[in-house]
């Protein structure tokens, strides 16, 4: 599991990737009020798979399910971002559930490279890279780093990302792994 402060990082970044999305499909309405809801909800997506596992309803706030089980089922949270994608522009809710799945499924991601792993279909299924908490900065930085290039598509045309493959090319790194039969970037 990434740590809290990891899923807030990732979640922030996945409502980003979120409501570049609706305000690309034209589904953030007057005043761009859809894309703040998608911002907002993929926040709070971002750290859902946890919360949703606390009985609020009781006193002493337990957990009324196993960690990493039904809140953490990958299939779920991708029907719907699947379903609210396509129903973008049609259904009132389909931009807030669209912004949450967008969290939650990067939830699911930021703890999937760790030896518990995540439920994707029927089992558990973990990547195996690193224990939990540790090199949240890897998981963070990706999340960030994908956020970066939909909203450049989304937003700029990817002109800032073109710019940013320009410079890379430019290092000496680039021509040593050139050199070493690395494929060249395009």
């Amino acid at each position: 599991m990434a740590s809290n402060k990891a899923h807030h990082a990732t979640g922030w970044a996945a409502g980003l990737m979120a409501a570049a999305i609706v305000a690309h499909s034209g589904a953030g309405g007057d005043y761009h009020l859809g894309t703040l809801m998608a911002l907002c909800m993929g926040i709070c997506g971002g750290t859902a798979p946890d919360w949703m596992e606390v009985a609020w309803w009781t006193r002493k706030k337990r957990l009324w399910i196993a960690h990493r089980t039904l809140t953490h089922w990958g299939v779920g949270w991708l029907a719907l971002l699947y379903w609210s994608y396509h129903a973008l522009g049609q259904h009132v809710m389909a931009v807030p559930a669209f912004g949450f799945a967008a969290g939650g499924l990067m939830h699911l991601l930021a703890d999937w490279p760790n030896p518990l792993g995540v439920p994707w279909i029927a089992t558990r299924h973990s990547l195996n890279l690193w224990n939990s908490g540790r090199c949240d900065i890897i998981i963070v930085g990706l999340a960030w780093l994908a956020a970066f290039m939909v909203g450049d598509h989304v937003w700029f045309d990817d002109i800032h990302t073109l710019h940013a493959i320009n410079f890379v090319k430019t290092l000496p790194i680039h021509a040593w792994l050139i050199r070493a039969g690395y494929p060249a970037l395009s």
